[in-house]
């Protein structure tokens, strides 16, 4: 069973930066893709960025130039770097890990960009 721990979330100013990390209990899986999804009150779930087996990386267009989805491989671990936040950044970020066999979800962290 995997397990992700998320942190970072939280309250900042337009223009302002945070930092999301996601780590992955350590197992004996194959990560296919790694990523992050976030999901704003009364919208769908969408994908905010990831990275393929291989390193490629996709980005929502919303966040194309802000965003950036840097790993550590050692640490099982993959962030959210998030630059220049707007207030439509507002939602809860959940990671997301998809093995061989099944994909599986962090508990969501809050982020809100607000003055």
């Amino acid at each position: 069973q995997v397990q992700l721990a998320e942190s970072g979330g939280g309250l900042v100013q337009p223009g302002g930066s945070l930092r999301l990390s996601c780590a992955a209990s350590r197992g004996a899986f194959i990560i296919n893709a790694m990523g992050w999804y976030r999901q704003a009150p009364g919208k769908q779930r969408e994908l905010v960025a990831r990275i393929i087996s291989r390193g490629t990386t996709n980005y929502a267009d919303s966040v194309k130039g802000r965003f950036t989805i840097p790993r550590d491989n050692a640490k099982n671990t993959v962030y959210l770097q998030m630059n220049s936040l707007k207030p439509e950044d507002t939602a809860v970020y959940y990671c997301n890990l998809v093995t061989l066999l099944k994909s599986y979800w962090g508990q969501g962290t809050q982020v809100t960009v607000s003055s």
